[in-house]
């Protein structure tokens, strides 16, 4: 067996269940669970029709670049989107939604034989697939924290200039999961003036980007790179998806875009990879990013859920409205210290609610966990469920521990 799988730690849910283990919740409550971000608006008809419309394609192998209509959409939705025109032919290419294309990219750009050893800097806390990949690919995670006092940016002048000398790759993730905070153009400018220096890849994971609460959306690592004179996007692979844009998490479906040449080693390693998209997904997916209307309804939809239960949990909670995303990275009360596993726990035993742990979601890293002391809640049932899962939270808080 592969030995660097032994590095791999348990994933959040995993050890959310083992939490769980042998707690019964109180049946008075219904179960409402804030702790996975699956998505639960309903899928548009029109993807679904485009997708069962589609299904002849299945006799066909697809091709691992896509086809030029499907690669046509997504530089389509960038020039609506940024007002940056893409060349479709090598800026962009599907994938199989963004979990697959982030691990992959890792395996891509990673040179595990050099001396010294690899390093990918990730924030912290961070979207475990980062540590996953980093570690399979050979190299070692380096966390950058988060500070609260930023509204959970990444400090990335914490990093040594050591460990930027060693570094590969970077995995940014914004609006960010799971504080929803938004990368500003001057850190953009401080991170491709470290690329530079240091020659490293930037990921961009922006799978959030359209799920918003302010009039002026959030700004994108290929946005940012023009702005800053960087039309070509060296050393810049952005990566989307249409899971939460679309509620689609079970299509797998988004592409990444970005410097050509980083491009087209990643189409020859996924092309080893057998990571092409079904013509009836490239269908569906063309529909999905054809089409606004749908994106704004979901992004009210979220809208109206956190003006409803933000009220409530303030008063109670260490808590803000994110820049952007469907999550709340809510402080537990002092009574607590500082302990998350233990208020996660006894709120699903006492209240049949589910939240996840900050700091199953961050590593010790630098003296301290950067996510202990908080949990993520995830607005992704219904509003009405939402707001009973806040109010049955303020019930629980209130009482004290």
């Amino acid at each position: 067996m592969n030995p660097l799988l032994a590095k791999l730690q348990p994933y959040p849910f995993a050890r959310l269940r083992e939490l769980f283990a042998g707690v019964t919740p109180d049946p008075a409550h219904p179960p409402i669970s804030l702790g996975i971000g699956e998505p639960k608006h309903a899928t548009p008809a029109f993807i679904k029709d485009a997708l069962g419309e589609s299904l002849d394609t299945l006799s066909v192998y697809p091709a691992t670049a896509g086809e030029l209509p499907l690669r046509q959409a997504f530089t389509d939705w960038v020039q609506r989107r940024y007002g940056l025109a893409l060349d479709p032919t090598t800026q962009v290419l599907p994938v199989n939604g963004s979990r697959e294309a982030l691990f992959a990219l890792a395996q891509t750009v990673i040179d595990a034989s050099a001396k010294p050893g690899p390093v990918v800097v990730s924030p912290n806390p961070f979207y475990q697939i980062y540590e996953g990949a980093a570690l399979l690919a050979g190299a070692e995670p380096w966390y950058a924290p988060s500070v609260p006092e930023r509204n959970f940016a990444v400090d990335w002048g914490s990093v040594p200039a050591e460990i930027w000398a060693r570094t590969q790759l970077v995995y940014v993730c914004s609006p960010g999961n799971p504080t929803g905070a938004v990368m500003p153009l001057p850190e953009w400018e401080k991170l491709f003036e470290l690329a530079d220096r240091h020659d490293f890849v930037i990921a961009s994971d922006e799978c959030y980007s359209e799920i918003y609460f302010r009039d002026e959306p959030p700004l994108g690592g290929l946005e940012a790179a023009a702005r800053l004179g960087r039309g070509d996007f060296r050393r810049l692979v952005a990566l989307t998806s249409l899971s939460k844009r679309s509620n689609v998490p079970g299509l797998r479906s988004g592409f990444v875009a970005g410097d050509a040449s980083v491009l087209k080693q990643f189409l020859l390693y996924r092309t080893y990879h057998g990571s092409a998209m079904s013509g009836a997904v490239a269908a569906a997916s063309i529909a999905a990013w054809g089409d606004e209307l749908h994106v704004v309804d979901n992004r009210a939809q979220y809208r109206a859920k956190f003006a409803a239960v933000m009220p409530l949990l303030e008063p109670v909670l260490d808590v803000r409205l994110p820049d952007a995303s469907f999550y709340l990275w809510a402080g537990v009360p002092e009574a607590w210290d500082g302990d998350d596993t233990a208020f996660a726990r006894a709120l699903y035993a006492q209240y049949n609610v589910t939240v996840l742990p900050g700091s199953y979601l961050a590593r010790d890293a630098q003296g301290a966990n950067p996510g202990r002391g908080r949990v993520r809640m995830a607005l992704v049932a219904s509003t009405k469920e939402c707001v009973e899962a806040a109010r049955r939270i303020v019930q629980f808080v209130q009482q004290g521990r």
